[in-house]
């Protein structure tokens, strides 16, 4: 994940592409916003935020934070907690432990941030039969995941070990109804890069069974899911469809209907979102797009367009979409599945490029032949354009009581809630990095939010009274 959402960044990239047609105690009050002023001062959430006598992580009153995992670390494997800890999905484990999978946003040459050591000293073609990318043998791709099993009432990491190896910047992902983490590739470099030494071309969906056994899966792209600069998945549990956001400035939003209900290596079809009766529709409502507005809490019926030549060699999929009348959207991230809708939140988005969030509904017949009859529907569901509200939105969990929590990708981030009814508040705050939050997740059971402060290469679990919210 990586920011650069200025103006002038924004004006080069519409002039080289041609498209123009979650601060300091006290500060931050919790804010709702009106359809009128922008915001009010209602108090909601869990309150002000109180000052760490550790400098890492300010929270509400009542709330606690433990370090659980650090980059560097020693692994049950043998191999080296990988930095830049990433998307994470979370499950049930044995005995109340909850298993973690955890993505790592690592290109090939991150040395210092891979599970093989500074120098891939621990390295060996032992594990290229499971490794995506081994680099000639000295360049194996070092994204992938590794799998925590946490203990819950110790407050410890049981395990750790590294369960997916061999891609490269594993950002986001999503977890599916049949208990796997689906992790995907934010990049498209292609055998040959990096001097010649890669030998696989890169930006798929990879898919990793949670298990407590420490174990390193064969890392086999899901090809018929695209290949582009993915994000994060989410996984419609009635339809087993799977929704798909693209990192790009200029990216679409796709879903894949797989020909077999859970299993996503047997194929499928993959398509993108276009709003009826709008073509090419630009979402991004940024300030110098001489374009229609996308307005708040208006649902448009939507349609879903074929993609073809999904391995894309070019990473055109966005261009040839919205030349098909695909929508256009900026930056999506993280996106999670609620109770009958996703949310997704796209960070460059917005009249001051302060971030999105929208909503779809799938439509009661989504994915048949029949579904235009009664189609999906996208609402743009939050837009404040106000940096003091929220900034640069990332990853996003819904929690258990309904509310969305979005990671913001900033150098002084905060973890931000929105309720349903569209209300901000701040639920944390990283004083002690300048580094974004990323992956944030609840536990299964809803008691623990786990969180990643990336450039530090910490994970964190947060508990604290969530019965207690206004």
């Amino acid at each position: 994940m990586s920011t650069g959402n200025s103006n002038t960044d924004r004006r080069a990239f519409i002039k080289q592409s041609g498209m123009v047609t979650m601060g300091f105690m006290g500060l931050f009050q919790c804010i709702q916003p009106s359809s009128k002023n922008g915001s009010s001062s209602e108090k909601i959430g869990y309150g002000l935020l109180e000052e760490d006598p550790d400098k890492i992580l300010n929270l509400p009153k009542g709330f606690s934070y433990t370090i659980i995992s650090r980059s560097g670390e020693l692994m049950d494997d043998g191999l080296i907690v990988p930095g830049r800890p990433d998307g994470m999905g979370t499950f049930p484990g044995k005995e109340g432990k909850i298993i973690i999978v955890r993505n790592h946003e690592n290109s090939p040459d991150d040395f210092e941030e891979g599970a093989f050591g500074e120098h891939n000293e621990n390295y060996s073609s032992k594990y290229a039969g499971e490794l995506y990318e081994n680099g000639m043998g000295s360049l194996p791709g070092l994204g992938g995941t590794t799998t925590l099993v946490y203990n819950p009432a110790t407050k410890k990491v049981e395990k750790q070990f590294l369960s997916l190896g061999g891609t490269v910047r594993n950002c986001a992902g999503g977890v599916t109804p049949w208990g796997s983490w689906l992790t995907c590739e934010e990049s498209t470099v292609r055998k040959g890069d990096y001097d010649g030494k890669l030998e696989e071309d890169h930006g798929y969906v990879f898919e990793v069974p949670a298990s407590e056994d420490p174990m390193l899966y064969t890392a086999k792209p899901i090809k018929e899911m695209g290949r582009f600069n993915h994000e994060a998945v989410a996984v419609d549990p009635r339809t087993s469809i799977v929704y798909l956001t693209e990192d790009r400035g200029d990216g679409l939003f796709y879903r894949f209907i797989p020909d077999v209900p859970g299993e996503l290596h047997s194929g499928g079809k993959l398509q993108a979102l276009a709003i009826v009766g709008k073509p090419s529709f630009d979402t991004r409502n940024w300030e110098d797009l001489e374009t229609e507005r996308m307005p708040k809490n208006k649902a448009f019926d939507v349609e879903w367009l074929d993609i073809d030549d999904v391995e894309a060699p070019d990473d055109d999929l966005r261009y040839r979409g919205t030349e098909q009348g695909a929508a256009c959207f900026a930056r999506g991230e993280g996106i999670w599945f609620g109770q009958g809708e996703l949310y997704f939140a796209c960070t460059n988005g917005g009249e001051i490029s302060a971030g999105q969030v929208f909503k779809y509904t799938p439509g009661k017949n989504e994915g048949k032949a029949n579904e235009i009859s009664a189609p999906g529907k996208l609402e743009l569901f939050a837009e404040p354009n106000d940096t003091e509200i929220l900034k640069s939105c990332d990853n996003v969990a819904i929690a258990p009581w309904g509310d969305l929590l979005l990671c913001e990708d900033r150098s002084h981030p905060f973890v931000v809630g929105i309720t349903p009814e569209g209300n901000f508040y701040k639920l944390a705050e990283n004083i002690g990095y300048e580094s974004e939050f990323a992956g944030g997740v609840f536990s299964p059971d809803g008691k623990t939010y786990f969180v990643n402060i990336q450039g530090a290469g910490l994970t964190i679990a947060i508990e604290g009274p969530w019965d207690q919210k206004t």
